[in-house]
């Protein structure tokens, strides 16, 4: 596989050709899986300003090797936690108003390829640029619904298992013979939860959003050099703090 690649942050309305890439790699991953009803792998959110998309690609653009969206609370559309999770408890949609009024969201839509698979290039690092942007986007909080494959990822970054809902934060989702849990980031500007190493790393990225830098794989002796693609040029001031 290439070892050279981008990782690029935008607005979901601002580049619908990559968002179908996005929706059709993650489709295919999940089947691969036997999964056909996961909440965020759907088409609405490519035409939603409230959504903003993390893509692994070759630096030509031509194939996409994984990726994540952040969705921002907008007061108008669920998170995906929220339809996923909140028939089986109600209480995830009074958690995320009181915490939209700060500005708050999800990251949602992970996946990677099977090219990569092991690598963390498509899943682990969107995760770690994802954090990056919450400055970008004035976020206060930020939720999620992992698997336990990426819980480790999540708890790296400075999540923790938001136990105030499920049973201790866990679902069984997308399937009964699948568990979820619920992970919440508190700290998003500081980041005191997060591993030192990976601290010190987003910390970085953030006074360095638009930059090349060689990236060492968390799972296999590769590096890789990234180009990153970070600046969001379109946030409005407190865009997404909502008074419900």
């Amino acid at each position: 596989m290439d070892t050279e690649v981008r990782i690029r942050a935008f607005r979901a309305v601002n580049d619908s050709e990559t968002c179908l890439k996005f929706i059709e790699g993650h489709q295919k991953v999940l089947e691969n899986h036997g999964i056909y009803n996961v909440t965020s792998s759907a088409y609405e959110w490519m035409h939603s300003p409230s959504v903003f998309v993390i893509v692994v690609e070759a630096l030509d653009k031509s194939k996409l090797f994984g990726g994540a969206r952040i969705h921002a609370a907008d007061g108008k559309t669920l998170l995906p936690i929220e339809k996923a999770t909140g028939e089986m408890d109600p209480r995830v949609y009074n958690y995320i108003k009181f915490y939209a009024e700060n500005a708050t969201g999800e990251l949602c839509g992970l996946w990677n390829s099977i090219e990569v698979a092991g690598l963390g290039i498509g899943s682990y690092f969107p995760s770690r640029a994802a954090i990056v942007l919450l400055e970008q986007l004035g976020f206060d909080s930020l939720f999620s619904l992992c698997s336990p494959a990426t819980l480790r990822f999540n708890q790296w970054i400075g999540s923790k298992p938001f136990v105030r809902i499920g049973n201790q934060g866990t679902f069984y989702y997308p399937k009964i013979d699948l568990l979820a849990t619920a992970v919440f980031l508190e700290d998003p500007y500081t980041l005191s939860n997060a591993h030192p190493r990976e601290r010190e790393k987003m910390l970085w990225l953030r006074q360095n959003l638009n930059c090349i830098n060689i990236e060492k794989s968390p799972f296999k002796n590769l590096n890789i050099r990234v180009h990153y693609e970070l600046e969001l040029d379109d946030i409005k001031e407190n865009e997404f703090k909502i008074k419900y």
